[in-house]
């Protein structure tokens, strides 16, 4: 029984094929049609693939290290994102309205759910993947929190439904190979979350070669200490406590959970690896991408 007054869970919606969140599938029209600035930057990943951390990376590199001017808003409010949309906040879409141009955008949108915009102006996009064990894990624990998700069930059975696509956004899998592939085509960096935490600095560096900064390492150095998982984590404007708790109940899981490399081996049971590496095998057949999951 749900308590007097609380709403159940929305179920995911399918867009073009892809599971959505209800109120993100609802406002698909409008993103569809979005108009992107030459001069944007779209940050893409794969939700729980360190998406916030670069994003606060990027916005640190185009404010040349000023921390004042970071912390004058959310994360969500300096780096829009596109396809966003719940109850009692502002959606992404009219975030984008309101921002000066050019702008930084985030979204978790697969290649084919992209704004045709993007591709015809060209914009510059940098891609964030992780492996797939990691995000399972912590989507499995965001999916708990953020309640505009679906009930996720067991930790088995929610590894059941991720490895057949059946979560937000769709298919790991697609989406990291839709980007891969995207990548000759397009100005885009693509990027490996294991290798931003094996050397946060060098991947800082090339983030800021891509966007044609001087990459001086004083501002690599402060970059690379205030985008910290220890550091974010404290960051009201970066750790997402200023979302209502009816959207984001982080007594149930914080946002910013562990932020590290192989806590797959704390949740996978020998037989579910088993499964998993298998299916794995067969999903990413015929790919050049690989992944690390451990460093």
């Amino acid at each position: 029984m749900k308590p007097e007054g609380e709403q159940g869970r929305p179920p995911l919606i399918s867009v073009k094929g892809v599971p959505m969140i209800k109120t993100f599938a609802d406002i698909m029209g409008e993103v569809e049609v979005f108009q992107a600035h030459p001069g944007d930057l779209l940050i893409s990943t794969y939700p729980k693939s360190g998406t916030t951390w670069i994003s606060e990376v990027i916005d640190l590199i185009y404010k040349e290290g000023n921390t004042e001017k970071c912390r004058q808003e959310p994360i969500y409010m300096r780096v829009p994102f596109l396809e966003f949309s719940v109850p009692e906040l502002p959606t992404g879409i009219e975030l984008l309205k309101k921002a000066p141009r050019p702008c930084l955008i985030k979204t978790h949108l697969p290649v084919q759910l992209l704004p045709k915009s993007f591709w015809e102006k060209n914009c510059k996009m940098i891609y964030v993947a992780r492996n797939a064990k990691d995000v399972a894990v912590s989507y499995y624990y965001f999916y708990q929190m953020a309640k505009v998700h679906p009930e996720p069930g067991t930790w088995n059975e929610f590894l059941e439904k991720f490895m057949a696509g059946d979560v937000s956004f769709g298919s790991w899998y697609d989406h990291v190979k839709g980007w891969w592939d995207k990548r000759k085509e397009q100005r885009m960096l693509y990027l490996f979350y294991e290798d931003l935490k094996e050397d946060p600095r060098r991947e800082i560096r090339k983030v800021m070669e891509f966007l044609e900064r001087s990459p001086n390492d004083q501002l690599v150095e402060k970059i690379a200490h205030k985008t910290s998982f220890k550091e974010m984590r404290q960051n009201p404007m970066a750790n997402y406590t200023s979302i209502p708790s009816s959207i984001m109940d982080h007594s149930v899981s914080p946002f910013m959970r562990k932020g590290i490399t192989g806590d797959w081996k704390n949740h996978f049971t020998v037989a579910q690896n088993e499964r998993f590496d298998e299916d794995y095998k067969r999903q990413m057949e015929g790919s050049t991408l690989h992944f690390r999951t451990e460093i």
